[in-house]
């Protein structure tokens, strides 16, 4: 019981060093390996709640925990990132790539309301920080790994960063009821909504690589509005 009870903890401190990581790779301009350690961050933070549930060792401490550690990796790295890009173009004010810390700032107030919001135990308010760190993420990629001169303007232009950046703040902090990506079980018929986002992202993910991260998210906010519907329909 005493193993079992640190263990969700560990996993959370296992994401916290993912996010130092990817701090130091940013810094290093090296977002691949950025993204992939933040994705490996978000992952150790999918499980520890999971685990934490299952061996019945949720306390205030592991709450707590949670959110600081998705404070680096979901909220410091993403506002980095798009601190870097910002910086990347010439001719612009110095000043203006610190914009893209809006991000961190945002993510940081979503996650302390989380921790006092009672109403979001079983679905989200507002899109969460990891996936909104991998929509970030995702930019630099999709800009490197694209010939389309059209993604190279859009992406490469001050106004429209600073548009997603502002954008990104202000959906995570909505009140736009969202579900929770959260697996209670394994059972299939209890997270069918899970299950089927989670299959049809990796179709996406398999043919359209990194420009497919923005669309599975995307699909995650639409998902969640005609799951809203159908619950307000039959109600």
């Amino acid at each position: 019981m005493t193993i079992k009870k640190h263990i969700p903890n560990f996993l959370t401190l296992l994401n916290l060093f993912c996010g130092c990581v990817a701090v130091v790779l940013t810094a290093n301009h090296n977002f691949l390996g950025a993204f992939w350690m933040v994705s490996l961050g978000i992952f150790f933070d999918f499980f520890d709640g999971f685990f934490a549930r299952l061996f019945k060792v949720a306390g205030p401490l592991g709450l707590q925990l949670d959110s600081l550690a998705d404070m680096v990796t979901s909220g410091v790295v993403p506002g980095y990132v798009m601190f870097h890009l910002l910086s990347s173009e010439t001719g612009v004010n110095p000043y203006l790539p610190y914009l893209g810390f809006i991000i961190t700032l945002g993510s940081c107030y979503r996650l302390a309301n989380f921790n006092i919001d009672t109403r979001q135990t079983s679905s989200f308010i507002g899109l969460p920080t990891p996936a909104n760190t991998l929509f970030t993420m995702s930019l630099p990629l999709v800009l490197s790994s694209s010939d389309s001169i059209m993604v190279l303007e859009i992406l490469t232009n001050p106004i429209v960063l600073l548009t997603i950046t502002v954008a990104s703040a202000v959906v995570m902090n909505a009140e736009i009821p969202l579900f929770s990506l959260k697996i209670k079980s394994f059972q299939i018929k209890d997270n069918l909504l899970q299950f089927g986002f989670l299959a049809s992202s990796v179709v996406l993910l398999a043919v359209l690589q990194y420009v497919g991260i923005p669309l599975v998210i995307l699909l995650y906010i639409t998902l969640s509005m005609i799951t809203n519907k159908f619950k307000s329909t039959k109600v």
